[in-house]
């Protein structure tokens, strides 16, 4: 599976230690930086990661910042993403088997990198059910994006 990971400077560490950790378990990984430790833009880095999403070079995506939040609200604001922050295991799997979910993310300032890193595998290991309650609801969810959100170029 080809995944992109992208953090701000507040997700730096992480991402820097969890890319060879996941390129050693067999992931193609596509690295969409921050490499600087200088303060930057979160919302930069989630318009990176949503562009390599909706053009298909890349299935699921990572996104790191301090809390998780910001970078979840910016990459959401794209038609076809569907993320969340999730700081359990539970969440992760459960995300991507009932809502599809494909980018995950995480505060790097709230877990620890052991916890990151199982919440990372889960949700890359998860597979979206297909069982009929979450297609239907799933349509209603680009039901609403078609109603309410104008694709964008950035």
């Amino acid at each position: 599976m080809k995944i992109a990971i992208a953090a701000d400077h507040a997700g730096l560490e992480y991402k820097s230690l969890l890319l060879p950790y996941l390129q050693k378990q067999g992931y193609d990984v596509l690295d969409l930086g921050t490499n600087k430790a200088e303060p930057d833009d979160y919302p930069d880095h989630a318009i990176d990661l949503a562009k390599v999403l909706l053009s298909k070079k890349a299935e699921r995506g990572v996104l790191i910042c301090g809390s998780g939040v910001g970078v979840s609200v910016a990459v959401n604001k794209f038609k076809g993403i569907r993320a969340a922050v999730c700081h359990d295991t539970y969440s992760a799997h459960q995300g991507v088997e009932h809502d599809d979910m494909n980018v995950l993310c995480i505060g790097q300032r709230v877990i620890g990198i052991e916890l990151a890193r199982e919440i990372i595998f889960t949700f890359l290991k998860a597979e979206f059910s297909k069982e009929e309650r979450h297609e239907r609801r799933l349509k209603k969810i680009f039901a609403i994006e078609d109603k309410n959100m104008k694709e964008e170029t950035i």
